[in-house]
């Protein structure tokens, strides 16, 4: 029988299922490739080393949660309707990942600087939303920081009946800010 064979990107995918069930103290090779079931050397052919794997699956979380979001909003038209378009995508209870990857940025300073980073984009991101939309460029920033720290703080709350929001008042949400 030969070996199972895994691609990178099936260990990064396994790698953001550890990250947001265990957190970041669960990214251990030999445990990461018995729940695989394969050897850790299939671990060591796509990756030089535990700080690499972290690094790829760092880039891999931006490019999931930050990247292709703001892809996805690039491809619609401009103006009013995209930060309904954005709330309704991003405002979901269950955000594990988001949660994991914010607990391990406290006690690692490269990914607290990774971090930094897509924070920066999704906020410019959310600004450009609100500009398109008509709010003048003095009044979109700190619309766009409270948004921001609304949809952080969203996935912190552990009691469903208060961790989402149905559709309509999410449109009803963006509209306030929007005007």
């Amino acid at each position: 029988m030969t070996p199972k064979r895994l691609s990178r990107n099936a260990w990064l995918r396994h790698g953001l299922l550890t990250l947001a069930g265990e957190g970041h103290n669960g990214l251990k090779v030999g445990a990461m490739a018995a729940g695989l079931g394969v050897s850790r050397g299939s671990f060591y052919w796509h990756f030089a080393d535990i700080d690499d794997f972290r690094t790829q699956l760092l880039a891999a979380w931006r490019k999931a949660t930050t990247d292709q979001v703001i892809r996805d909003l690039d491809a619609r038209a401009t103006g009013p309707g995209g930060l309904k378009l954005l709330l309704q995508r991003t405002m979901r209870p269950g955000r594990s990942l988001e949660r994991a990857v914010r607990a391990w940025a406290a006690e690692d300073a490269q990914v607290a600087a990774a971090l930094a980073e897509v924070d920066s984009r999704r906020l410019a991101r959310v600004e450009t939303l609100l500009t398109d939309a008509g709010v003048p460029a003095d009044r979109a920033a700190p619309r766009a920081a409270f948004l921001y720290w609304a949809y952080l703080g969203q996935s912190v709350v552990m009691d469903p009946r208060h961790n989402a929001i149905p559709p309509e008042a999410l449109d009803d949400i963006a509209a306030l800010f929007e005007s």
